[in-house]
């Protein structure tokens, strides 16, 4: 069965990590979410309260097939100051794993040098391309190079999620999970 972490830091944003967690399930990827501190309870950006499964402590050396990180502020700044989140990637990196990252979580991503030579999205103004040269950064509401998925904020969680489905599963199952959100603009 496909496993999916997501780390939930304190100010993370709460729409897409909800968004992600919710379709990923819908499509049977067991998600795991865990918390950075000791806390499982975690205030997500606009003041909704969070439960991680576990704390990533006890997940920290389990095996995934992706981690995906959510966005929001301060959320990112605690997930690039985390070093457990760093050895974690690195780690999904050299086993050529599956990363993901939305709105402004591809900062972590772009300050390890893993967007290096990638296409990439994140939310505007995140990375100013004058200062991430290495970077082909684009306006695309999801972008998938090789093994690094990236996307712009809240309003693309859902489109985003329905892509790591696929992604990790197949058309059919993207498929059957977006048919019963009844996402129809007919």
């Amino acid at each position: 069965m496909v496993t999916v972490l997501i780390p939930l830091a304190e100010g993370c944003e709460e729409l897409e990590a909800i968004t992600l967690i919710d379709l990923l399930r819908r499509a049977k990827i067991t998600v795991i979410t865990a918390s950075l501190t000791d806390n499982t309870l975690i205030t997500a950006s606009r003041g909704v309260r969070l439960m991680a499964d576990t704390t990533l402590d006890n997940v920290i050396y389990d095996d995934f097939d992706m981690v995906i990180l959510p966005g929001g502020m301060p959320g990112t700044t605690h997930l690039n100051d985390d070093i457990h989140i760093h050895a974690l990637l690195k780690r999904m990196q050299q086993s050529d794993k599956a990363i993901a990252a939305l709105c402004a979580a591809p900062l972590v991503l772009a300050n390890m040098g893993l967007l290096d030579g990638k296409h990439a999205s994140c939310y505007p103004g995140v990375l100013n391309p004058a200062d991430w040269p290495e970077i082909k950064l684009s306006d695309e509401p999801v972008i998938i190079d090789g093994n690094i998925l990236t996307s712009r904020g809240p309003g693309t969680a859902m489109d985003f999620a329905l892509a790591i489905i696929e992604y990790l599963t197949d058309q059919t199952t993207r498929d059957s999970v977006e048919v019963d959100l009844v996402r129809t603009t007919k």
